[in-house]
């Protein structure tokens, strides 16, 4: 990769913030006004974030608001994450005839390599449930009682979710990819159990396991504390060493980015 590519680290925003200036990424590289970029953001308050098509009714709404719970739309796909205590990533790429699964796999490779960095020996999953019949069932709504192909996890448990978009470019044909992803940095994203409307409480207790046997959260596999900046500088190594690209800063990105709604 040899294109101009830029990184930017926002902080902490609200979830209305975070997906906008993330779709606002794809949409100036899509109208040739922006650079491919990788950014690194957190979330305030804590916010639950759903798929495009996910359906909104599956979320106890009045239970977040009661909470200080944020509830934000996505721009890509996937199912429902609670963003608590993590690190969260997106880039925003020209997919070059790549398909779903090699943008994953790209993408992945480049985590990997940062948390490597960091300490974390993480791998790649080599299964693909069929998501058609998982999304039948309630323990379908969370994204992390899943692993998809290229996904990121530590001895078989997902430490990492993502999901993608693509938006095209109707006169030229290219497209542009954005993708974004949690990575798990303590146990609070378990909590999501809580604001999920199911049909009784057993259904919420088998899933609360799910989740548990399933994930599993860089807290638990460091003995030390995690420290963010540490974090994420080595995702940021990740990438320039993975893809062998140097970036340059963006922040000016941030400072001209307005959202519509806070």
């Amino acid at each position: 990769m040899n294109t101009c590519w830029q990184f930017i680290d926002t902080g902490e925003n609200t979830g209305a913030f975070n997906m906008q200036f993330d779709e606002q990424l794809a949409r100036n590289l899509l109208d040739g006004s922006g650079n491919p970029t990788v950014r690194l953001f957190r979330w305030k308050p804590w916010a639950i974030s759903l798929g495009f098509n996910q359906d909104i009714s599956k979320i106890d709404v009045e239970q977040c608001v009661a909470d200080g719970i944020d509830v934000v739309r996505r721009p890509t796909g996937g199912r429902a994450v609670f963003h608590a205590e993590e690190l969260t990533y997106s880039v925003a790429m020209p997919a070059d005839g790549k398909s779903v699964l090699e943008i994953y796999n790209q993408i992945s490779k480049a985590l990997v390599q940062g948390l490597r960095l960091f300490g974390v020996n993480a791998t790649l999953s080599r299964s693909q449930p069929d998501l058609r019949e998982h999304y039948k069932n309630p323990s379908s709504i969370p994204c992390f009682t899943a692993s998809a192909r290229y996904e990121i996890e530590w001895r078989g448990k997902k430490l990492v979710g993502s999901a993608q978009r693509r938006f095209r470019n109707h006169e030229t044909g290219e497209e542009i990819v954005l993708q974004h992803g949690s990575i798990l940095i303590g146990p609070a994203h378990r909590d999501l159990i809580k604001y999920l409307v199911l049909p009784d409480e057993q259904t919420r207790e088998s899933l609360a396991n799910e989740l548990v046997d399933k994930t599993l959260e860089l807290s638990q596999i460091r003995q030390r504390d995690i420290i963010i900046e540490d974090l994420s500088t080595c995702i940021r190594r990740g990438f320039e060493e993975e893809w062998r690209i140097s970036f340059v800063h963006g922040n000016k990105s941030l400072k001209e980015f307005t959202p519509t709604y806070a």
